[in-house]
């Protein structure tokens, strides 16, 4: 009987000693910890959000832009990228929330046209683009009204873009009938193809003639020339703007906000373009975008949309 007791109020003893100790070690849990200000706190999940993108080198670097930015207020990001007609529809149809570059009046005026009524519009970004047709600084030609008999010169191509953009309809539509271009092919294909064919041609000292547009990073990589359009076939100046799915602004409210504040002049979206698309190129976007923010100026200028 007594060792019964002995044995009990051990186990009691030690019972007791292993509720105080775990209670200790709880307590101690719950304690505030100190914070680590150089380590980020965790971001609470906000959200996932479908960006629709077009290979045009603007479009490429506000993306992925865009991207790392609400990537780091929580957002999960995905990118679809498509020909320029499939996201309109896509975001019109809701399978994508949003696409960062639509220009109008001109390049995307078919597609606004057969979808504006089911976008949202979430503001200009950049004012004064324009669609332009371009050749080598040391070509003596200047004028698209130039080209006919200058076949020969120029191989009878003008290197055109993907088939679905807009510059490529106003070039076949407009510019090739209004300035009697038919002894030349518009070559369809695509703009890092045509980018390619740029770089070979002026390395060589080679005419060549390109579609292009501004803001566009090749006109600080290449000298190149705008030629000049005098029955203004190719369009006025042109904004680019955001547009977001039917809802997108009553989901996130946060991000149409931001958006609606976003605005690039040329120095920027041109520091941007030539780091993302000439200097890291394809697959290393977010590398290029990361070195870009690092500038404190940038910095300043994407914080001013958020604030």
């Amino acid at each position: 009987m007594s060792s019964l007791s002995r044995r009990s109020r051990l186990v009691l003893a030690l019972s007791l000693a292993f509720v105080l100790a775990f209670g200790v070690v709880g307590i101690g849990g719950c304690a505030p910890e100190e914070v680590d200000p150089d380590v980020p706190a965790p971001v609470e999940p906000a959200g996932t959000i479908n960006i629709g993108w077009i290979p045009w080198d603007e479009d490429i670097a506000v993306t992925f832009l865009w991207k790392a930015l609400l990537e780091e207020r929580g957002y999960e990001i995905e990118l679809t990228q498509l020909d320029v007609a499939p996201v309109f529809a896509g975001v019109a149809a809701g399978d994508l929330d949003l696409f960062l570059d639509v220009w109008l009046p001109v390049t995307h005026s078919d597609y606004w046209e057969e979808y504006g009524d089911s976008l949202e519009s979430l503001g200009v970004w950049y004012e004064g683009a324009s669609l332009t047709i371009a050749v080598p600084e040391y070509v003596d030609v200047d004028s698209l009204e130039d080209l006919p008999g200058n076949e020969d010169l120029f191989d009878a191509r003008i290197i055109g873009i993907e088939p679905g953009s807009g510059l490529m309809r106003v070039t076949r539509e407009e510019v090739v009938p209004g300035y009697g271009l038919e002894g030349f092919e518009v070559i369809e294909g695509s703009t890092p193809a045509m980018l390619a064919e740029l770089d070979r041609a002026t390395g060589n000292e080679d005419p060549i003639i390109v579609t292009l547009w501004r803001p566009h990073w090749a006109y600080g990589a290449f000298p190149i020339k705008d030629l000049a359009d005098p029955q203004g076939l190719l369009g006025d100046d042109e904004q680019l703007s955001s547009i977001g799915r039917p809802g997108f602004t009553e989901d996130f409210p946060e991000v149409a906000e931001w958006l609606g504040n976003f605005r690039m002049d040329d120095v920027a979206l041109a520091e941007l373009s030539q780091l993302v698309i000439d200097e890291y190129g394809a697959g290393q976007e977010e590398a290029a975008v990361e070195e870009w923010l690092s500038d404190p100026m940038n910095r300043t200028l994407v914080d001013s949309w958020m604030d």
